[in-house]
């Protein structure tokens, strides 16, 4: 077993309720068993997934064991009840779960919160102006922060696209001022960088109507008013922390893209901003956003891999 001096981690998968029941009592009938009383000498990282059928996962004799592997310091996570079955949950999942478990026992973890997603104003009860985001940015991020170990908050506005279940906090604020709220309700925690990638509404409706406004009524006018800027709200309660914002233009030049990043950064207080430009957005022979520093330095992100580890060198590298 002096492979084991060289891994970071073992992972059961799926984890029987006979393999939980011999490890406490020290049985050693097979590899995994002796691999298992050997990584609890060696305080080597252990996830397990349990996976049987609902009658036997629901018995108090399995909740008992659960406990008492956890006692050892033994990570247990469930998947979903389907079909009268504790099933094992996609490998997806599996692997960011146990990346997180072994990479947060790392040094210089940090507390993250990001904002994804798009924002909408009410018109009526029924209608409402809304900007176009799908929130894949965002989980991405999301995503990388939080199998690289770090405790991952995500502020959400509207989402087309499928939410990671296994990221652990995912707060739903869809309106622009909900979603500031929630942000300055979080800044009272110590929270050590902050990625706003929420397309949040310039301008919202000034009157929103009460019920239904009635069709066929001719033209409909709608007063639109500027909204609060949520970087620059956040300039002064999140002056210690690492913060990094998105910038989208369209029909300028890159050069001017770049300026127009220093300006934001030098306003609200940002360490770096990822620019883009709209018409480039989705095409294979562009890069995926231009990183832009504090000293107007800028660096082609290729690819969205490149752009979620420079976000988190930023954020592990600090203020």
């Amino acid at each position: 077993l002096t492979a084991l001096d060289e891994i970071d981690g073992i992972l059961i998968a799926p984890a029987t309720r006979d393999l939980m029941a011999s490890y406490l009592h020290g049985l050693q009938h097979g590899p995994i068993l002796m691999a298992l009383s050997a990584a609890r000498t060696r305080k080597c990282p252990v996830l397990m997934i349990p996976s049987m059928h609902s009658d036997l996962a629901n018995d108090p004799v399995t909740d008992e064991l659960v406990e008492q592997v956890r006692k050892h310091e033994i990570s247990v996570h469930w998947g979903k009840e389907e079909e009268g079955k504790r099933k094992t949950p996609p490998h997806e999942e599996i692997v960011a779960r146990f990346a997180h478990q072994i990479n947060s026992a790392k040094n210089n973890r940090k507390s993250v919160v990001i904002t994804l997603g798009a924002t909408r104003s009410a018109i009526d009860d029924i209608r409402f102006v809304q900007n176009t985001s799908s929130g894949a940015t965002g989980y991405a991020i999301a995503d990388d922060l939080y199998r690289n170990g770090h405790d991952i908050t995500c502020v959400a506005g509207v989402t087309s696209v499928t939410q990671p279940e296994w990221l652990p906090l995912v707060i739903k604020a869809p309106n622009p001022s909900e979603m500031l709220q929630e942000l300055k309700a979080i800044s009272k925690d110590n929270i050590d960088a902050w990625v706003h990638t929420a397309a949040v509404l310039d301008y919202v409706v000034s009157n929103p109507a009460q019920g239904k406004l009635a069709s066929q009524q001719g033209s409909l006018n709608v007063e639109l008013v500027e909204s609060e800027k949520h970087i620059q709200e956040l300039k002064e309660i999140c002056n210690n922390s690492v913060r990094i914002g998105f910038k989208l233009e369209s029909g300028i030049k890159q050069k001017d893209l770049i300026f127009r990043a220093v300006a934001q950064i030098e306003k609200s207080g940002m360490t770096a901003v990822i620019a883009n430009r709209l018409e480039d957005l989705g095409k294979k022979d562009k890069p995926r956003g231009y990183l832009v520093d504090k000293q107007g330095s800028h660096f082609i992100l290729d690819k969205e891999k490149d752009m979620c580890e420079a976000i988190r060198t930023f954020i592990e590298r600090g203020v």
